[in-house]
């Protein structure tokens, strides 16, 4: 088997696996290819192509800074080649390319768990969306401010309340990347915004594909004041539609603010997040929990070798780094740095699940780096 970059002329092969595997048009788009923000690995078999696997350029929110993340995605192989390795050797090559391009994480959205896994990607956060009843959004508090449909020179100021909030949790993208174009924002069916006296204070984003259904997209709103005007402009829909459809970056929004009943959950997906690059990892991590300490490590990755042994990670003035040597006083396999790093295990947790061995007292002050256990979350699919 061979594995090696993607060409253009792999994109109809390319666009026929992914298509078997995930569904879609049988007509090829002919500019699917070169949209800008990845890069692709081919996997071929006795001359054929068997396999295909994007790595997307992405930054994730860590501990407030966007951190530098390998998306993988579109992950197919073909029917007759399955059972093979040709995913797990599409997997392996990624690791690489991933940290000479400075990519210290990687995050994924599994449809099996098993192969990814295996690699060393584990479950670290969610994208959920939360169905909303509109009829009782209307006794939200009236609000004092104004809602008008966006242009194209407000889409800065709507990129800016994103990041305000979205740089406030574990885990969204910052869409500052070449993967994403502010102006397709444009092209969804609502695009409301909050004018306040010093620029946006938040925007609603929806589609409404059948004109029955409304899928909100973000809601997004700086203060309490905000979010009622756009609880409002939610309410106005009730003559339409019973229910609108909400993805869910700022779970306070949903618990605090919305009157009535809401059903959260209502459609979850994990994403699974891997190191890749522990030393880059953590030097790239915002660490607002951070006290000053010192723990030792022994970290298990046959798949990411520069990772394996012993490391001495320090915490210094709200930085961590790491380098080598140490006792080696806390033990980690792979799978259980990308729960550790993202906040979403506690150290408690990830020894019951067999991933994490050694002195407790030594691990607890792990916990303590990423104020474990948290609950990452993104609103982006890819």
């Amino acid at each position: 088997m061979t594995v090696r970059p993607f060409r253009t002329s792999d994109a109809d092969d390319a666009y026929r696996l992914r298509r078997l595997a995930f569904g879609g048009p049988r007509e090829v788009d002919p500019d699917w290819a070169g949209a800008p923000g990845w890069t692709g690995l081919t996997a071929e078999l006795g001359g054929q192509r068997v396999g295909f696997a994007r790595i997307w350029e992405y930054r994730q929110f860590f501990g407030g800074r966007a951190v530098p993340m390998g998306g993988i995605a579109s992950v197919a192989v073909a029917a007759h080649a399955r059972g093979r390795g040709v995913a797990s050797a599409l997997l392996d090559e990624s690791l690489p390319l991933m940290r000479e391009a400075g990519q210290g994480i990687s995050t994924l959205f599994p449809y099996v768990v098993r192969p990814y896994r295996q690699r060393g990607w584990e479950h670290a956060g969610v994208l959920e969306r939360a169905t909303v009843p509109l009829a009782g959004l209307a006794s939200a508090p009236r609000s004092t401010r104004e809602v008008r449909p966006a242009t194209v020179a407000d889409l800065g100021e709507v990129h800016r309340a994103y990041l305000r909030t979205a740089s406030t949790i574990d885990g969204p993208l910052d869409r500052g990347t070449s993967a994403f174009t502010l102006e397709d924002a444009l092209d969804l069916d609502l695009l409301t915004v909050v004018p306040g006296p010093d620029g946006i204070t938040g925007y609603l984003s929806a589609d409404r594909p059948d004109g029955e259904s409304l899928h909100v997209h973000d809601f997004v709103a700086d203060d309490a004041d905000t979010a009622h005007a756009l609880l409002h402009q939610l309410a106005s829909w009730a003559g339409h539609t019973e229910v609108a459809t909400v993805r869910v970056l700022d779970s306070a929004l949903f618990d605090l603010l919305i009157p009535g009943a809401v059903t959260r959950g209502s459609h979850v997906e994990t994403w699974m997040l891997r190191v890749v690059d522990l030393p880059t990892a953590l030097a790239d991590r915002g660490w607002p929990h951070a006290p000053d300490l010192t723990v030792d490590l022994d970290v298990t990755d046959r798949h990411a070798p520069w990772n394996a042994g012993r490391w001495r990670l320090t915490a210094a003035g709200g930085t961590v780094h790491c380098e080598r040597g140490g006792d080696g006083t806390v033990r980690l396999a792979a799978r259980a740095l990308g729960p550790w790093y993202s906040g979403a295990s506690s150290t408690a947790e990830l020894r019951r699940a067999g991933l994490l061995d050694g002195d407790p007292a030594a691990a607890r002050a792990l916990d303590l780096l990423t104020g474990a256990p948290g609950g990452p979350r993104t609103a982006d699919a890819f």
